[in-house]
């Protein structure tokens, strides 16, 4: 069972811990969230769902299906509330490299289901595969194509092309802060109730 909450909890204030202690004990062997917020904002509900498990002394597989976008700016219902939503909110989707560093960071903290929801696209999903790749056994079937090792670019940057420095390592993906190439655009929404944003934006 998974729900469409953040790290505030449900719509009637029940906490994200206390909903996954629900869910297991009305019988679901697979809990977490899916959707409404992007994976980094997810990840914090997640924490808090496991940490609600522990400490009631119960035990489920934690499944985590976020959005494909970069929402840390959404209300109290996420993308819901933002004014792209539903139909102009592709300037906000995540690179693969994003989606495979949250990838890794759910499993770290114990998130077995991985996957995604709306806005997720085959190459975010590929992404998280060969991010997971030891621990799922190997590659998925689209990575022969897909230069997974980044060794296409690294030899055009070994040929010494200015325009390729740096892209054959996965530092300079993992680092990369990308444009939206569009001059006038915002960088955040101003929500009238930011109870749900990602802290980070308000400092």
């Amino acid at each position: 069972a998974t729900m469409c909450i953040g790290p505030n909890g449900d719509e009637f204030g029940v906490a994200p811990g206390e909903c996954a202690v629900r869910m297991v004990r009305a019988g679901a062997p697979i809990v977490g969230a899916n959707c409404l917020f992007d994976p980094f904002i997810s990840l914090e509900t997640m924490k808090k769902m496991k940490a609600g498990l522990e400490k009631e002394g119960v035990s489920a597989y934690l499944m985590s299906q976020p959005l494909g976008y970069k929402t840390p700016d959404g209300g109290e219902y996420g993308w819901i509330q933002l004014p792209e939503f539903p139909f102009g909110m592709e300037p906000r989707q995540l690179t693969r490299f994003e989606v495979a560093g949250w990838a890794r960071e759910a499993y770290n903290i114990g998130v077995r289901v991985i996957g995604g929801c709306c806005g997720m696209e085959s190459h975010h999903i590929r992404a998280i595969a060969e991010e997971l790749a030891v621990e799922r056994g190997g590659l998925p079937e689209g990575s022969r194509k897909s230069d997974h090792d980044l060794s296409t670019l690294k030899k055009k940057s070994d040929l010494g092309r200015p325009e390729f420095l740096n892209k054959g390592s996965k530092k300079y993906w993992m680092e990369l802060i990308p444009c939206t190439g569009r001059p006038l655009s915002a960088p955040f929404v101003r929500q009238l109730n930011p109870g749900a944003l990602d802290a980070g934006i308000l400092n």
